[in-house]
């Protein structure tokens, strides 16, 4: 895949991320977990699909056989992250679970720093300080007047970022030998993770027949197939780049909720978004415009 391909594909893949929220607020009668549930078994039933395509059912088998704690551990960060977003984005605003979404590449940073002692360049502490701030002034301004499930869905959101967080973390750990192989099942391990715990509580479903058809695309077109455009794509971009380009997953998401389901975001949510992305692009620019440089030198 060339580079300008790999930058359109990243761009289709936030595109299609983004549809989750605009989606959700025209479901008729599922709540909370059985979105989460019907969401990510749909999800796992796309990625059966496409993986076994992709690597063939025996070896798909085999490596969640084989995957050992690496594989595993990655599974369980991403049952955590299918599971947050959805009950979050049913709780709060889709622009607020956006937002707190984006803080994962700087909730990455310090977690690599304090676990696996990578240095933070100053720009990185920077970035960290503005987008904490852009966060206090969009709580600190909407929280004083909101209702628990406000509050309680942006405390569910940060789940999201730091599960992420944990599993790039885990990933690099273990990134020599065996436990680097292939990662793409973890993926479906996840999704099963999710829809396996969600059942019980989202018991007895209500879901309507329109809303299972909203779901099953959410879980096959929002997630299966845009989580593995998103592999293939990260193999010829740079991080910085990849996290650079996720970020646009903020701005449509807002877009379409705004347009599609009538959800203006506030004030306060626009002033401290913007310090949030502000901050985010502009450590990943700068990351991109010494990296040559090193080169050269």
């Amino acid at each position: 895949m060339t580079h300008r391909r790999a930058v359109f594909v990243m761009i289709v893949v936030t595109l299609l991320w983004s549809t989750a929220g605009v989606i959700t607020r025209h479901l008729e009668q599922a709540r909370a977990f059985e979105v989460t549930f019907w969401r990510s078994l749909f999800n796992a039933a796309g990625l059966i699909v496409l993986v076994g395509w992709l690597r063939g059912p025996q070896a798909l088998v085999q490596r969640v056989r084989t995957g050992g704690m690496v594989l595993w551990g990655s599974g369980l960060c991403w049952s955590v992250m299918f599971t947050a977003f959805m009950v979050a984005i049913t709780m709060t605003t889709v622009a607020n679970v956006l937002v707190v979404m984006a803080t994962a590449p700087l909730f990455t940073a310090l977690l690599s720093r304090f676990l696996l002692n990578h240095r933070l360049p100053a720009r990185t502490w920077a970035a960290i300080l503005v987008a904490g701030g852009g966060i206090a002034w969009m709580y600190g301004t909407d929280i004083s007047g909101a209702g628990g499930s406000h509050v309680l869905g942006t405390a569910v959101a940060m789940g999201v970022p730091m599960a992420g967080a944990i599993n790039w973390t885990l990933i690099q750990h273990a990134s020599r030998g065996e436990a680097s192989a292939d990662m793409l099942p973890a993926l479906l391990i996840g999704a099963l993770i999710s829809a396996a715990v969600t059942l019980p509580i989202a018991w007895p479903l209500q879901a309507s027949g329109a809303d299972i058809g909203w779901l099953a695309l959410l879980g096959v077109t929002q997630l299966a197939i845009p989580c593995v455009m998103a592999v293939t794509a990260a193999r010829t971009l740079s991080a910085p780049e990849v996290a650079l380009l996720a970020l646009l997953e903020v701005l449509f998401g807002v877009a379409w909720a705004w347009m599609g389901a009538g959800e203006e975001p506030s004030s306060a949510v626009l002033i401290g978004g913007a310090l949030v992305l502000g901050a985010l692009a502009g450590n990943e620019l700068v990351a991109l415009w010494r990296k040559p440089a090193a080169a050269v030198a």
